[in-house]
């Protein structure tokens, strides 16, 4: 049987299959032989599935693994999810074993990889970044991952956070699992003009931001108020904001989706029976700044 395996089998996969565990257990010797950022470490199928699950993942989303090793993960994504997706990975090796892994799965079709530098790979495409990586690496490419990814795009992390950018949820199956959705650029100053039961009212907005953090401040009438609850998921922004103009004083919650340089959605006035709803859109003020 091992014969009919070697014949059908590359070199390389049968080596790594055969010898993964003598690999694991010399990684320092491994380091000292290839110059790789990160040692071939496999994440646990059941953090695997962690991963997966937090991300949310969807036969509509397109995955890319960063250091894919085996292939594991994006495999995982195609075959149980129903995604398509890439593996990146430097280690010719784990290139020819994740090919193999993807055939015996039957998701050949929906599934690539490709040897590559993980910090030169282009990842725009993505709607979900997967990595099992060092803090280190994680932290030199995070300004790619901020700037380079749509807003509202998903990454999830093995074992390391990303510092100062938290997550936006944290799980612990065996290892922590991290989630963190690229926030839209928000931060500068905005202009919005609302039409209200007491009037058309123009507002001037200030907004400052931390990565998916916001706060502000709203002027109008020669006032200044507090952005309440302001919050941001990826090209979603919320916030409340106390109107005390006029007779017909009431909160007033912003629900509005960021497209570049214009946020457009719902206020709701109001509670109850006397809740209202008025479309609002703010334009990003000559001189705004982004993240």
């Amino acid at each position: 049987m091992m014969a009919d395996v070697a014949r059908q089998t590359p070199v390389g996969v049968l080596r790594a299959a055969l010898c993964s565990t003598v690999f694991l257990l010399a990684i320092p010797a491994a380091q000292a032989q290839f110059s790789y950022d990160v040692p071939y470490v496999p994440t646990p199928p059941v953090v695997v599935e962690e991963m997966l699950r937090l991300a949310e993942v969807t036969a509509e989303d397109f995955v890319i693994d960063l250091g894919s090793g085996d292939g594991r993960v994006v495999i995982a994504a195609v075959s149980k999810f129903g995604a398509r997706g890439i593996g990146v990975d430097l280690d010719p090796d784990r290139i020819l074993e994740s090919d193999y892994n993807a055939s015996v799965a039957g998701v050949s079709d929906r599934v690539a990889f490709h040897r590559a530098d993980l910090f030169k790979f282009e990842i725009h495409r993505a709607s979900v970044i997967t990595m099992y990586l060092l803090p280190s690496v994680n932290i030199r490419l995070r300004p790619r991952l901020l700037s380079e990814l749509k807003p509202g795009t998903r990454i999830v992390s093995h074992d390391f956070d990303m510092e100062d950018w938290k997550p936006d949820a944290k799980s612990t199956v065996r290892k922590n699992v991290f989630l963190w959705i690229v926030p839209a650029r928000v931060e500068g100053r905005w202009r919005l003009n609302l039409d209200l039961p007491n009037g058309a009212r123009s507002y001037d907005i200030e907004i400052k931001q931390k990565f998916q953090e916001i706060d502000g401040l709203l002027r109008y009438d020669g006032k200044v108020a507090g952005l309440w609850n302001a919050s941001l998921r990826g090209d979603r922004v919320r916030f409340t904001v106390v109107d005390d103009g006029g007779p017909l004083d009431s909160n007033l919650y912003f629900d509005g989706r960021v497209e570049e340089d214009v946020i457009a959605g719902v206020v709701l006035r109001g509670v109850g029976a006397e809740q209202k709803k008025i479309n609002w859109r703010a334009t990003r003020m000559a001189g705004g700044t982004a993240q």
